[in-house]
């Protein structure tokens, strides 16, 4: 076996490259194309996408556990169900953006469901164990932050290609085009399957339990123990947090630009924009971490974009280019978060295993997935019926003015109040710092010491 290098960063790297062409499409462009090409209503919407995250959630819950039981095979524990799962995947996303004309509207609505969840179920069972397979590809912990680096920038490039060629490929005279959504979804889809069996093809799964003294799965134990780890809720609860804002923004941004600032092809500049601060952060944000810890970038990173949401709150007049130029502080703010989110998880898997003796990577993962599934069923419903509330209306050339003002208050005060709160959670409740993730480290190098040598 080939020992750990640069080819099993590079294949990880795919994994996320892939997840995120259909990701980044779902989360900044279905909403606008079930309003504007199926002509549903933004409230129906928000309860199809509240309802399928709740499902969606529940599904990585139970494809985790699923996981955990399994024995690894001759190619590994989680690689065969990423080569396994990803073409169905595909062709479930695709789907979502077949139109057929004429239909009934309770015809668009039934279909959107269909697909909808049907693409959010087959996403729990690549994504979980892909997300799983850092803790097995190395047994390495600064290696397995590096790994999470790679991860964030594969999304990253699959979110700068979607985000810049999305909205010059589907919208023609700033109005969402059925065919070219599917011609779209096509294009993506194909890069996606390329992207995950490149991930299959470069990745080793090299830390493998030996099965006779793994501990017996208890389900109790497990929940006792998730129940004790402080780290965990309170990550959880601020990741929630946090995604609602993010995929709330992600919605509410398309019709800023499309209807507030009147061009919806503007969204490729903030797209471009979005991702340059991925790629800044990348070299800087590892000697952040290795001088002031996780937990401390990620809050300092949270308080700026929350200052930088309110500032273009009080500032409503200002130009497209002058309000993404503000913006890209509060969007480097979180792209701190972003890049290191997946070492959190690491640590959280660590200090699980502290408590209750048993290492449950892929339970851990999906309770991660879970939340982030639910935040994005909360903003989704959220963002839909926002968006009614404000009145918007798909039927109309340009909306009301009191529309554009409540849609400009949605893309900058909800998300700087939103911020905050992720701030105060990451700066004030949770509890592993530098020096306490050092310490966790150290304990659990002993207890595995003190095992290997009875």
């Amino acid at each position: 076996m080939r020992p750990f290098g640069f080819k099993d960063k590079f294949g990880y790297l795919f994994g996320d490259f892939g997840n995120d062409f259909f990701f980044a499409l779902v989360g900044s462009f279905l909403m606008v194309y079930y309003t504007d090409v199926f002509q549903i209503n933004p409230a129906t919407v928000g309860g199809l996408f509240l309802l399928a995250r709740l499902w969606d959630a529940i599904a990585d819950i139970t494809w985790g556990r699923f996981i955990d039981t399994r024995k690894a095979g001759k190619n590994g524990k989680f690689k065969p169900w990423i080569f396994r799962m990803s073409i169905p995947l595909v062709i479930s996303g695709v789907l979502m953006f077949v139109h057929i004309p004429g239909m009934s509207n309770g015809f668009y609505i039934a279909y959107a469901y269909v697909t909808y969840i049907l693409w959010g179920t087959l996403y729990s069972t690549v994504n979980i164990p892909y997300g799983s397979m850092a803790s097995v590809i190395t047994a390495d912990p600064v290696e397995r932050t590096t790994l999470s680096t790679w991860r964030s920038l594969g999304a990253t490039l699959a979110q700068l290609i979607v985000g810049v060629l999305g909205p010059l490929l589907m919208f023609v005279n700033n109005e969402a085009n059925a065919n070219r959504f599917l011609m779209g979804a096509v294009i993506f889809g194909i890069l996606s399957i390329a992207s995950y069996m490149a991930c299959y093809k470069l990745t080793v799964e090299r830390v493998v339990m030996d099965e006779n003294h793994k501990p017996n799965m208890n389900l109790k134990k497990t929940l006792k123990g998730l129940l004790k780890n402080k780290p965990l809720i309170v990550f959880l609860i601020g990741s929630l947090i946090f995604l609602i804002n993010l995929m709330l923004i992600g919605t509410v941004n398309t019709y800023l630009f499309k209807d507030y600032f009147g061009n919806a092809q503007l969204l490729s500049v903030f797209s471009l924009v979005q991702s340059a601060t991925i790629l800044i952060g990348m070299p800087i944000v590892k000697p952040l971490v290795a001088k002031f810890g996780k937990k401390e970038v990620a809050a300092s990173g949270f308080l700026l974009s929350t200052i930088v949401y309110f500032i273009l709150f009080l500032l409503p007049n200002l130009s497209a280019v002058q309000y993404i130029c503000i913006l890209s502080l509060g969007l480097f703010g979180y792209a701190l978060f972003n890049l290191i989110s997946w070492a959190f998880i690491t640590d959280l898997v660590d200090y699980h295993e502290h408590v209750t003796g048993m290492r449950e990577d892929a339970t851990i993962y999906s309770i991660y997935s879970f939340a982030r599934k639910v935040g994005q069923a909360v903003a989704g419903g959220i963002g839909g019926i926002a968006v009614a509330a404000v009145g918007y209306n798909a039927e109309l050339q340009s909306q009301a003015a009191s529309t554009l003002d409540g849609i400009h208050l949605l893309a900058t005060l909800v998300p700087s109040i939103g911020l905050l709160l992720v701030f105060i959670c990451m700066a004030f409740f949770y509890p592993l710092n530098k020096k306490r993730t050092a310490e966790l480290v150290s304990v659990l190098n002993k207890k595995r010491s003190d095992k290997d040598s009875l």
